[in-house]
C-alpha cells in the first residue's frame, strides 16, 4: 500500500483526529501521538464525539477549516465512504471507511485500514487464518472492512452470524467471487448453536463498546480455538472472559489490532510506517499491571 499524502507540504503542525458514537474510550489519540513523536512528524490528534445526524456536516466543516486527515469509526464508517470523493481499492471493496485524507488537489479520499490492522495483528499473534474455520460474530461495518483482507488468506471456510439474517446474507452475496474460492456461509445468532467449533471466532458487534456480550453457545470453541475480540478495554474484555471460561486456547482483544490500523493510517497520511512493536508491549504491560490490581 503506498502513502497518498505528501508530509512536505504541512508548513504548520497538521489537524487529524477521530471522530466517533461513543468515542470517549478512545485510545487513538495516545497511539497517534506516539507515532509522531517517534517518527518526528508535527501533527496534531484529538477525538471527537458526533452523531450520526452530523457526521456529514462536521467532516466537511474540518477539512474545510484545514484538517489533513480524520479516523472513521462506529457507526460512521459506511456514511464515511459515501462521503469521500474517491475510495482507495480496497475501501471500494469494503463499502466502508475508516480513514480519510484531505489531498493534495481538495479532495477527500476514503481508505479502510481496518482488514490490514486485523491481519498483521492475527500474524503478530500466530492466530490460525489460512486454512482456518473462521466465524465472525457480526455483519456491519466493521465486518465489511476485514472480509476481503480475510478471504485474501484463503481460510477453508467463513461463516458470518447476525441477529439480522438478511444482513449477513447480503454481505456474504456481496463478498462472493471466483477470485476467492472459500465458502461463506450465514447463519443467525440463534443458530450458532448448529455452527460447531471455529478455528478462529471473531467477535465483531458494537456490544463490546457497552461492556456487553451477545449469546453465545460454548460448542463455538475447544481448546484449539482462537478467539479475537474486535473491540479492546484495559482489562480482559466480557468475550475474552467468555471465551476463557469456555476453555479456549487464546484470546485477544483489539487493541493489537488498533495499533496496526493505526500505523498503516499514519502511513497513509504521513508516508512514514511507524514501528508498533512498543505500543504492543506497552498495553501488554498495563493489562497486566490491572490484572495484578484485581
Amino acid at each position: 500500500m503506498k502513502p497518498y499524502a505528501d508530509p512536505e507540504r504541512d508548513i504548520l503542525v497538521a489537524r487529524y483526529g477521530v471522530v466517533g458514537d461513543p468515542i470517549e474510550h478512545s485510545q487513538s489519540p495516545r497511539i497517534h501521538q506516539a507515532f509522531a513523536l517517534a517518527t518526528g512528524q508535527r501533527l496534531s490528534y484529538d477525538k471527537y464525539h458526533v452523531t450520526s445526524e452530523n457526521f456529514a456536516s462536521f467532516a466537511r466543516d474540518f477539512f474545510a477549516k484545514g484538517g489533513s486527515g480524520l479516523n472513521v469509526t462506529v457507526p460512521h464508517k459506511i456514511a464515511a465512504a459515501e462521503l469521500a470523493d474517491a475510495l482507495t481499492p480496497r475501501a471500494r471493496t469494503a463499502g466502508a471507511v475508516n480513514t480519510l485524507l484531505h489531498t493534495l488537489d481538495g479532495r477527500l479520499l476514503g481508505d479502510n485500514t481496518d482488514g490490514a490492522g486485523l491481519i498483521a495483528d492475527l500474524a503478530r499473534l500466530r492466530a490460525p487464518v489460512t486454512g482456518a474455520r473462521i466465524v465472525i460474530i457480526g455483519a456491519g461495518g466493521a465486518v465489511r472492512g476485514i472480509l476481503g483482507p480475510l478471504l485474501d488468506q484463503h481460510p477453508a471456510e467463513v461463516w458470518i452470524a447476525n441477529r439480522s439474517i438478511e444482513r449477513a446474507e447480503r454481505l456474504a452475496e456481496e463478498f462472493k467471487s471466483a477470485s476467492r474460492p472459500t465458502q461463506i456461509l450465514t447463519c443467525s445468532l440463534i443458530a450458532l448453536r448448529d455452527v460447531g467449533s471455529a478455528d478462529l471466532l471473531l467477535q465483531a458487534t458494537p456490544l463490546g463498546l457497552q461492556g456487553q456480550l451477545p449469546t453465545l453457545p460454548n460448542s463455538l470453541v475447544k481448546a484449539h480455538s482462537f478467539a479475537y475480540d474486535l473491540g479492546y478495554a484495559d482489562q480482559v474484555t466480557p468475550f475474552e472472559s467468555w471465551a476463557l471460561a469456555q476453555g479456549v486456547g487464546t484470546a485477544a482483544s483489539g487493541m493489537g489490532m488498533l495499533i496496526e490500523q493505526a500505523a498503516e493510517a499514519f502511513f497513509v497520511w504521513r508516508g512514514v510506517r511507524p514501528d508498533t512493536a512498543a505500543l504492543h508491549l506497552a498495553h501488554q504491560s498495563s493489562r497486566s499491571a490491572t490484572s495484578n490490581k484485581r
